[in-house]
């Protein structure tokens, strides 16, 4: 399966979990419905945010950044639609199946509207955590190569040897290499020089 499809089925679960302990639990305590929806609200939101998190850091450890790196925004659009229209349509059909009041709307509103609402639940927080996620994991990378010993120097030393420059400890004087002189080359000319004189 790809990764959109799997994202999105587990979004959608996720929604029709909470929506299901939400209907138990405002059923059994209807006078803490309101902050009971805030509290699953707040629970759907959190799982969004730890994947896109978990996303975007290991996208940064896999060494996928630059032009050709996962497009994390269309895969979480994706899986945000499937997630809307999924979870919308089974809480729809647990409502009419098991007669739990997890939705009072009719099929229609649940794939529509509904899914709309599911959708910008599931989107805006992953991709809002894949980028926090790729900077956490992108910040130890400019620590460590600034803790990097001889990173300065080797940077020079690359920058003077593309350059034609000379290297730490040569100079620019002429290199040409003669041929070595030996002693059977000097006595002829110290006996011409002997003879002149």
């Amino acid at each position: 399966m790809t990764g959109w499809v799997v994202r999105g089925v587990g979004m959608a679960l996720v929604h029709v979990v909470a929506r299901v302990l939400l209907a138990l639990a405002v059923s059994a305590w209807p006078a803490q419905g309101s902050v009971l929806r805030m509290i699953t609200l707040a629970a759907v939101i959190l799982v969004a945010v730890v994947w896109g998190g978990i996303d975007g850091i290991n996208a940064h450890r896999r060494g996928d950044h630059g032009e050709d790196r996962t497009d994390f925004t269309m895969l979480w659009l994706k899986a945000s639609v499937v997630a809307g229209v999924l979870a919308g349509f089974v809480c729809w059909v647990f409502s009419a199946v098991a007669n739990l009041a997890v939705s009072s709307n009719s099929l229609f509103f649940e794939v529509t509207s509904g899914a709309a609402f599911t959708i910008l639940l599931v989107f805006i927080p992953t991709v809002i955590a894949v980028t926090v996620g790729r900077w956490l994991a992108g910040r130890g990378d400019d620590k460590q190569e600034e803790l990097r010993p001889g990173k300065k120097e080797d940077a020079t030393e690359r920058d003077r040897v593309t350059s034609g420059a000379p290297a730490r400890g040569e100079s620019d004087a002429d290199t040409e290499v003669f041929a070595p002189v030996r002693d059977s080359d000097r006595r002829p000319n110290l006996a011409k020089g002997d003879r002149s004189s």
